[in-house]
C-alpha cells in the first residue's frame, strides 16, 4: 500500500512538473511591456530574445539607454514586429507613470494601424472611457475598485512583465535605513506603481502579470535583510492581489516567478567566493519565465528543486537552515 501511495504521489509530482501546455502561437502579436529589459540586469535581455522569437509586440525598459538601444536592435533582427523603449531609473517614483503612458501610447498606435489595415483604411476610434453614471440606466454606475484605477489609454497590454531589480548603490552603506529606503523603492513600490497604472488595460485584454522574483523572496537568507525584506513584500502583495481580483472575478492572471542565481557575468560576480550555489542558465530561466506567463500559471519555480526549499520553511525549519548554509561561504562573508 505505502509503496503504491509513493508511485502515485510520484507520479502526480512529475505531472505538476513537466506537464507541457505551453503554446507558443499565443505570444505571436501579443504586447508586452517589459522591465529591466538592458543587459546586466538578470534575466531581462534573454526575456526580451525570447518574445522577439516569438514574434510578440515589445516595449523595453531599463536604465542603461545604451544597453536597450542594443538590446533593441537584436529584437528586430530576431524577428520582433515592433519594438519600442524608454530609458528609466525606478529608483525614480515619477518613472513608473512615464514609462506606462509611453507603453499604451506606443501600442495603441500600432493597434490602431492594423486596425486601419485590416478594414481598408476604415477606421472608426473607441469613445473614451466613461466615468460616472450611466445615462441609458440611471443612478450611479458600479464603483471602480482601489485596485482597478490607473491610466485608461487608447492602446492595450496583454503582458506586463516585472523583472527589473537594483542593489545598493556604490557608496551607500548596505544596512542603512537609506538604502532600506531605496531599495523598497527599486524593488517593491515600483512594481506597485507600475501594476496599478497597467491594471485597467490588463483588464480590458483579459491579460497577465508576471512578476519576477528569487528565492529570497520566499527564504531568507543571511547577510541580506533589506533586499530580502522587499522580495517578501513583493510576494505578499502579489498574492493578496490575485485574491483581490478573484473575488471581484477580474481575469487578469498573476504568474509569480521564483529564480535563482542566475549566470549574467555581473550577477555571479557579485557573490563569487560567497555562493557555492550553481548559477542557472539567463535563456532557461528565461523561457521558464514565460512559458508561465503565457500558461497563466500562479507560480513558477527555476530551478524547479526551489521549490522543495520552500516548502521546507514551513515543514522542516532547522534543516532548512542547514541547507541554507551549505550554499553559504561564513568565511567569505566575514572577510
Amino acid at each position: 500500500m505505502k509503496v503504491l501511495l509513493l508511485t502515485g504521489l510520484g507520479a502526480l509530482f512529475s505531472a505538476y512538473y513537466w506537464a507541457d501546455n505551453f503554446e507558443p502561437a499565443r505570444l505571436q502579436g501579443a504586447r508586452v511591456l517589459l522591465t529591466g529589459a538592458a543587459g546586466g540586469e538578470g534575466v531581462g535581455e534573454e526575456l526580451a530574445y525570447h518574445y522577439a522569437r516569438l514574434g510578440s509586440h515589445l516595449v523595453l525598459t531599463a536604465q542603461a539607454e545604451a544597453l536597450l538601444q542594443k538590446v533593441v536592435g537584436n529584437c528586430r533582427k530576431l524577428g520582433a514586429p515592433n519594438v519600442f523603449y524608454i530609458a528609466a531609473d525606478m529608483a525614480s517614483p515619477e518613472a513608473p507613470e512615464r514609462v506606462v503612458q509611453f507603453a499604451l501610447d506606443k501600442l495603441g498606435r500600432q493597434e490602431r494601424n492594423a486596425l486601419i489595415s485590416r478594414v481598408g483604411g476604415c477606421y472608426l476610434p473607441r469613445g473614451p472611457r466613461r466615468s460616472g453614471p450611466n445615462p441609458t440606466r440611471g443612478g450611479a454606475g458600479p464603483r471602480a475598485s482601489p485596485a482597478l484605477t490607473g491610466i485608461s489609454g487608447p492602446g492595450g497590454l496583454d503582458y506586463l512583465v516585472l523583472n527589473h531589480l537594483g542593489g545598493v548603490p556604490t557608496g551607500m552603506r548596505a544596512r542603512s535605513a537609506q538604502a532600506t529606503r531605496w531599495l523598497m523603492q527599486v524593488n517593491f513600490l515600483s512594481y506597485v506603481q507600475l501594476t496599478k497604472l497597467a491594471l485597467p488595460s490588463l483588464t480590458d485584454s483579459k491579460g497577465s502579470l508576471v512578476v519576477v522574483s528569487t528565492l529570497l523572496g520566499r527564504v531568507p537568507v543571511s547577510f541580506s535583510t533589506p533586499y530580502s525584506a522587499a522580495k517578501f513584500a513583493l510576494d505578499s502583495f502579489f498574492c493578496s492581489l490575485r485574491r483581490e481580483l478573484d473575488v471581484q472575478d477580474v481575469n487578469v492572471a498573476i504568474t509569480m516567478c521564483v529564480l535563482g542565481l542566475w549566470d549574467p557575468a555581473s550577477t555571479v560576480e557579485g557573490v563569487r567566493g560567497v555562493m557555492r550555489a550553481k548559477a542557472s542558465p539567463g535563456p532557461k530561466a528565461a523561457l521558464a519565465v514565460i512559458r508561465g506567463g503565457a500558461t497563466r500559471a500562479s507560480c513558477v519555480f527555476y530551478p524547479w528543486r526551489l521549490h522543495l526549499l520552500c516548502l521546507l520553511r514551513g515543514w522542516l525549519p532547522h534543516p532548512r537552515a542547514w541547507f541554507i548554509r551549505q550554499d553559504l561561504n561564513i568565511s567569505a562573508v566575514a572577510a
